[in-house]
């Protein structure tokens, strides 16, 4: 919640990572408390399901806030019907920040996998949610897209383009900066859930008919597994090195071991390692549905390759091995843009300017 260029103000679950002051922040540590056994013990789809679940604590420890009056309003898709409420109330621009796309892409997309890939199994998402992003949307003022994808998804399903704008993730500059030279050996990596939604299924068959020609090639796989995974992951188990668990300080040492970011994503809001990947200075090989499209260009800043396809994944994981210096060319263009135009600074900067856009439009009617 924010008055344009004056006070913001945060409702969340977790820690302060801002600069907003302490009294700007308010945290609903019962709500992050009895997520926590979910995300720690259970993991994967069930973390999703707790978290989902404990919805009607959030809210309810929502509406005993003592709210701002501010001029926007800015809740994360599936969160947005408290918050709503009140912007109705008091007049404020509603903005559902979408961090992933439309849900029937989403949740499609992503029970297509499991049907090929463990027949039987479902998303398991709760139909009541799903309804209620549907309604969320259709309240919105501005469905904030952080991707190209997924504002076409929203077009997709009919969402009016004038209430859509799309806006990247940005990258802590601080913390990720580019890679001083290629590795001596070719080294791909990809980080997030290990989970069929992210395309894993795709990536490490494509690596292992690599390695049959390039033996000392390698693959990481940053994240934990989920369970529509978990029997691949054991399967595929000698082909990769598992990372989970690191810090932002870590894995950019680590990005900047490496020769490429993989990420063949089904379905994505907008990943936001691939900015990170971008600012170690690393090329990009990602789907379109990876949100990938909306930072880099065909060639330029990486290999764009179609969803679903290990054939692609394949050849372009063998092209930057094949041609280092047209890998290296790219990842100093990804490292360029991301330095350029890249930062979390930037985002908030852009954000502002969209904020009042919109809120202009709807003023003139």
């Amino acid at each position: 919640m924010l008055r344009l260029e004056q006070e913001a103000w945060l409702y969340t679950a977790w820690k302060n990572s801002t600069d907003l002051p302490e009294a700007n922040y308010k945290r609903a540590w019962l709500f992050a408390a009895l997520c926590q056994p979910f995300f720690r013990f259970a993991g994967g789809r069930f973390a999703d399901a707790g978290f989902h679940g404990m919805q009607p604590l959030w809210h309810a420890w929502l509406r005993r806030q003592k709210l701002p009056v501010c001029d926007v309003v800015h809740s994360v898709m599936g969160f947005t019907t408290t918050p709503f409420d009140y912007a109705e109330k008091i007049g404020a621009l509603k903005v559902l920040d979408a961090s992933n796309s439309h849900p029937t892409s989403f949740y499609g997309f992503w029970q297509r996998e499991l049907d090929i890939w463990n027949p039987g199994k479902s998303v398991g998402v709760p139909r009541w949610f799903f309804a209620s992003i549907n309604r969320e949307i259709e309240r919105a003022d501005l469905v904030l897209c952080p991707s190209t994808y997924v504002r076409d998804s929203m077009l997709y399903n009919g969402i009016p383009e004038s209430k859509l704008a799309v806006l990247a993730y940005g990258a802590n500059l601080n913390v990720f900066s580019p890679r001083q030279r290629l590795p001596d050996k070719p080294r791909f990596i990809f980080v997030g859930a290990l989970t069929l939604r992210k395309g894993v299924q795709y990536l490490v068959p494509a690596f292992e008919r690599l390695k049959k020609e390039r033996p000392e090639a390698e693959l990481i796989l940053c994240g934990a597994p989920y369970k529509d995974f978990q029997k691949y992951f054991e399967r595929w188990r000698p082909l990769f090195t598992h990372e989970r668990g690191l810090s932002h300080p870590e894995l950019a040492k680590l990005l900047q071991s490496c020769t490429a970011f993989v990420f063949p994503s089904i379905e994505e809001g907008f990943a936001r390692v691939i900015s990170e990947a971008m600012a170690a200075g690393l090329p990009i090989i990602a789907t379109h549905n990876s949100g990938a499209t909306t930072v880099v260009e065909n060639g330029r800043e990486g290999i764009i390759v179609p969803a679903r396809s290990e054939q692609a994944v394949y050849e372009a994981m063998k092209r930057v091995i094949e041609q280092p210096d047209w890998c290296d060319s790219m990842g100093r263009a990804a490292a360029e843009k991301a330095t350029k135009d890249g930062s979390w600074e930037r985002y908030g900067e852009r954000l502002v300017d969209i904020y009042k856009l919109h809120r202009d439009r709807l003023k003139r009617g």
